[in-house]
């Protein structure tokens, strides 16, 4: 028997926790995209990658170490200048996100971690990249698009109708989902500034679903105690209080 909302208070007080842990402690983003920058430089060796991103904006304020998504990805940025940042890239980033499909010239999201002073635009980003989707195509409204991602089933249970998803960086709802693939609207103003105008039909982009999807699952398991993992449904949320 599903509890009620009353019932799963503490499921809700862990998300406050959460969330005021990760502004204090841990790397955060919201998916709104401050730049789009322009890889100026990459050498890849044995062990990885070392970019170097030409950019303004994000360098303001920007310390050495600091972490900046680029397309969605949480990189430590080094060699800070007025105009441009290096980042280090392991092996098995670039394998697992479109970091590994770059080349000098192309263009890439860009956006600070979030601080305690920070406007949450968006939705809670890590930076880390659940899956790679395909991109299908834009199709145009006026002056709004609507975009067409193909994803993986792993991710599939994470994913429901209007809720969040990073994509390549970038904060968007998602607006028709099927069983392998979903549609977002993006406004003028994001197709302006990411990169998302630049990508062909086929292309691979970085998905990264919203992380407090995960942590409801995780919790629900564990109160469970559950052997296996059970999909997530709006049904369910909805039962529990969440929707």
């Amino acid at each position: 028997m599903w509890k009620s909302k009353k019932d799963n208070l503490s499921i809700v007080e862990n998300f406050s926790a959460f969330f005021t842990f990760s502004l204090k402690f841990l790397n955060m983003f919201t998916g709104i995209i401050e730049e789009l920058g322009k890889i100026a430089e990459l050498e890849k060796s044995a062990d990885g990658a070392r970019i170097k991103i030409a950019a303004q904006a994000v360098t303001e304020n920007t310390g050495e170490g600091d972490s900046i998504a680029v397309n969605g990805v949480c990189l430590t940025a080094l060699n800070v200048r007025q105009n441009s940042f290096t980042a280090d890239v392991s092996n098995e980033t670039l394998n697992r996100s479109t970091i590994g499909k770059l080349n000098v010239g192309s263009k890439v999201n860009l956006e600070r971690a979030v601080t305690p002073a920070t406007r949450l635009g968006g939705h809670i980003v890590q930076g880390h990249v659940d899956a790679r989707g395909k991109f299908l195509g834009a199709e145009r409204s006026g002056e709004f698009w609507t975009i067409k991602i193909e994803f993986p089933k792993e991710i599939g249970q994470y994913l429901v109708y209007k809720g969040s998803i990073a994509v390549e960086g970038i904060s968007l709802t998602i607006a028709d989902l099927s069983d392998d693939s979903f549609a977002v609207a993006v406004i003028p103003k994001t197709w302006e500034l990411t990169n998302l105008s630049a990508l062909k039909s086929g292309d691979a982009v970085n998905l990264e679903v919203d992380v407090i999807a995960k942590y409801v699952e995780r919790i629900l398991l564990h109160n469970r105690g559950a052997e296996r993992k059970e999909e997530i449904t709006t049904e369910k949320l909805t039962k529990l209080g969440f929707v």
